[in-house]
């Protein structure tokens, strides 16, 4: 029976998972929002992971801040998101000196010295300039927040408005709709924002020097946001990287974990992990803020209780 590898990515606004095979070839990935229904997305990717790869045996890792309540609900092995991330870059582009990553309500940089170490900052205390503040200025402009880069594209015109409050920004947004500026102008003045408040929110002290690999979800999925980054930084756009499948790049910077059999009654494959989430998905899970994921993050020093459990239909 083949053994498949499962990076398992929850974060405050999408689930991502992502399977790589003996080759660690990636042979499935989903990428959805949960819209706070966690266990749902949950089983409905691991019933699509069920039919695309059947009875196959699982070794699964979980990372994000709702994943470590995940994963210490079900017992499954968690690896902080940072530290997943920062194994990728380092195994599949070494030449990258800072890492850049957007997330739906934080915004990291990681910093790569020459001698491997790293520096990280992160905004996990404010939504400014993360995709939560994207999805208020949607709303704003009565917009999808997919069609909110279709408008950057065909911009003229940049205007400086606040990023650091959404209150503002409204503020500012409703003068300039007040002034007829274009919706087009205004939101590529919002991805100009955004860009500013992560290089000087997150770049005190540090250079952030080429080359930059960029990811999560909003540099994912709005090309006028990396542009407004790469612009604000004064860097060629040649010089970041923008990786295949990169919104799951650090699932696949998961390590294998090895369990006895004892350990895998429940977790040995799809179907059983199916069967787990629905027979115990009855209390809360825990949230994790991405801020305090470092402190609570479970360590291979620290003994953690495990419970048996046994999967019966």
């Amino acid at each position: 029976m083949s053994t498949y590898q499962v990076g398992l990515d929850i974060g405050s606004t999408t689930a991502k998972m992502v399977v790589l095979d003996g080759s660690k070839q990636v042979v499935f990935s989903r990428y959805k929002r949960h819209q706070a229904n966690i266990m749902g997305v949950l089983k409905e990717e691991l019933s699509e992971l069920t039919a695309a790869i059947g009875e196959a045996a699982v070794k699964i890792k979980v990372t994000g801040s709702v994943g470590m309540g995940i994963a210490e609900k079900f017992k499954l092995a968690f690896e902080q998101e940072v530290i997943a991330a920062t194994k990728f870059v380092k195994e599949k582009y070494p030449e990258v000196a800072t890492l850049i990553d957007i997330g739906g309500e934080d915004a990291k940089i990681v910093y790569i010295k020459p001698d491997g170490t790293c520096d990280l900052r992160m905004n996990g205390n404010c939504a400014g300039g993360t995709g939560a503040f994207l999805d208020q200025m949607a709303v704003l402009l009565d917009v999808p927040i997919d069609k909110l880069n279709e408008l950057a594209e065909k911009a003229e015109h940049v205007h400086y408005i606040a990023s650091r409050c959404g209150v503002f920004a409204k503020t500012d947004i409703q003068n300039l709709l007040s002034k007829g500026v274009s919706r087009e102008d205004i939101a590529a003045s919002i991805y100009h924002a955004v860009a500013v408040q992560v290089i000087t929110t997150l770049s005190h002290g540090c250079t952030i020097k080429p080359k930059i690999l960029l990811c999560g979800g909003p540099l994912t999925f709005m090309p006028s946001l990396r542009k407004a980054l790469m612009d604000a930084l004064h860097v060629p756009y040649v010089s970041s990287l923008f990786p295949i499948r990169q919104t799951l790049s650090r699932l696949t910077g998961l390590p294998s974990v090895q369990r006895t059999p004892r350990q895998r009654a429940c977790r040995n494959s799809a179907t059983g992990l199916l069967l787990l989430l629905r027979t115990l998905s009855g209390s809360p899970i825990r949230c994790h803020p991405s801020s305090m994921m470092k402190k609570n993050m479970p360590t291979g020093k620290r003994k953690r209780k495990r419970t048996r459990l046994f999967c019966r239909p």
